[in-house]
């Protein structure tokens, strides 16, 4: 079975309001047994538009990724951001096919 992944782009206006968000997500995020493989970190774009802040989450499947985001834990945790930062959220299948 494939992974899921969340895929974010971000920018946040008030790093100590978007704490409360962090702390927030943090239940749902361990209960769908989410695991981050990217989360801010140095970043160059090098092509397109891009966000202050990148993070990809990695879940056992896309339906995991899929039930987190839908989950009410974590829409509660929504509202704690949704006023101080401007997100792109991507729910998105792994790929387990032949690599090159």
């Amino acid at each position: 079975m494939a992974k899921g992944y969340w895929i974010v782009r971000a920018d946040v206006a008030d790093p100590e309001q978007y704490k409360l968000y962090v702390a927030a997500n943090a239940k749902p995020l361990k209960e769908y047994g989410a695991r981050f493989l990217v989360r801010g970190g140095n970043f160059e774009t090098m092509e397109g538009a891009s966000r202050g802040r990148n993070v990809v989450l990695e879940f056992p499947s896309y339906e995991a990724a899929l039930a987190c985001w839908k989950c009410p834990d974590y829409q509660a945790a929504i509202k704690l951001r949704e006023s101080v930062s401007t997100f792109d959220l991507i729910v998105i299948e792994g790929y387990d096919g032949p690599q090159p």
